[in-house]
């Protein structure tokens, strides 16, 4: 009887472990295309920002949460027959943006270190939204030349390391914090 008892219980506590993995939130690369612009080309992009309420709650208390959009240019040389194939990172950029509820004006700050821009919203969804939107970024001419054989792809998440130091080791092991989306490789315009 013991042991039936403790198998079950370790059923459980296997089943309510596992619970939070299915239902965890992640964001999304909606979309993202190329788009040719006389001799260069461009990159549009639509990213979703479902944040936990774990995030959520450190935001508006807060913390300021750092988002990174991580952007690759990719040579793909096939090996073995396309079979497998060999890939080379030939250019990456990071843009990152800065998020903070101000609670006296109760309004979003966007703040984008790469152009000093900062941006307030009345809504947390409006603020996540203009993040979210990546429009007419240029790709360096010099790499693009050459479309064929090239990949782009981009993913986002949160900079755990960017939070203040005695929040870090718990939000690096938490799931709740783990939001980072997969790779997502851009259409390139058909020739």
């Amino acid at each position: 009887m013991p042991v039936c008892s403790a198998a079950k219980r370790l059923i459980q506590l296997f089943c309510w472990l596992a619970l939070p993995l299915t239902a965890q939130a992640q964001f999304t690369i909606d979309q993202a295309q190329v788009y040719q612009i006389g001799n260069g080309y461009t990159l549009n992009a639509s990213i979703s920002y479902p944040l936990t309420p774990r995030v959520q709650e450190a935001l508006e208390n807060g913390v300021p949460i750092t988002f990174f959009q991580e952007i690759q240019l990719i040579e793909r040389t096939p090996l073995l027959w396309d079979w497998w194939q060999w890939d080379e990172t030939i250019w990456s950029a990071e843009i990152r943006y800065e998020l903070r509820y101000h609670d006296l004006s109760q309004q979003y700050m966007l703040y984008s270190p790469e152009t000093d821009n900062h941006r307030n919203f009345t809504t947390l969804a409006s603020a996540l939204n203009a993040m979210g939107n990546i429009t007419n970024l240029t790709l360096p001419p010099a790499l693009t030349k050459i479309a064929d054989g090239r990949i782009l792809r981009l993913r986002s998440g949160i900079d755990l390391t960017a939070l203040p130091s005695p929040m870090r080791p718990g939000a690096m092991i938490s799931s709740k914090w783990d939001l980072t989306s997969p790779w997502f490789e851009a259409l390139w315009p058909s020739d």
